[in-house]
């Protein structure tokens, strides 16, 4: 009896996330229509959009600019990690390490060692 009681709280839990994931979609494919449609042809001329066209500009947004990684907090795990890491690293391995992600990023990277020194 447990069981059946959870299974149908999961299915009523997934339907009204598929639900509110619908209009979330709805309401934001309108917004940014009305935006776009109000805002572009007159500043950039560019052509009018349809809804579709609007929700498709939001996903190439996400997947752009926020990729598909979770919700807030979905990159605690990682971070705890690297705190882990950085605090078993000598300073050598520190330097190293902000060397590599300068040259891979192509902005400085300050330990707090190189920070203390300035």
């Amino acid at each position: 009896m447990r069981d059946r009681g959870r299974v149908e709280r999961k299915i009523q839990k997934a339907i009204g996330f598929i639900l509110i994931a619908i209009i979330a979609v709805a309401v934001f494919g309108f917004l940014v229509k009305g935006l776009w449609n109000w805002l572009m042809p007159v500043l950039f001329g560019l052509h009018a959009i349809t809804f579709w066209q609007a929700v498709g500009l939001l996903v190439l947004a996400k997947l752009l600019f926020g990729g598909f990684r979770g919700g807030p907090g979905a990159n605690k795990h990682w971070r705890s990690r690297m705190k882990e890491k950085w605090a078993q690293m000598t300073p050598e391995e520190r330097e190293k390490l902000a060397h590599g992600m300068q040259r891979h990023w192509g902005r400085e990277c300050w330990t707090r060692e190189r920070k203390a020194e300035l």
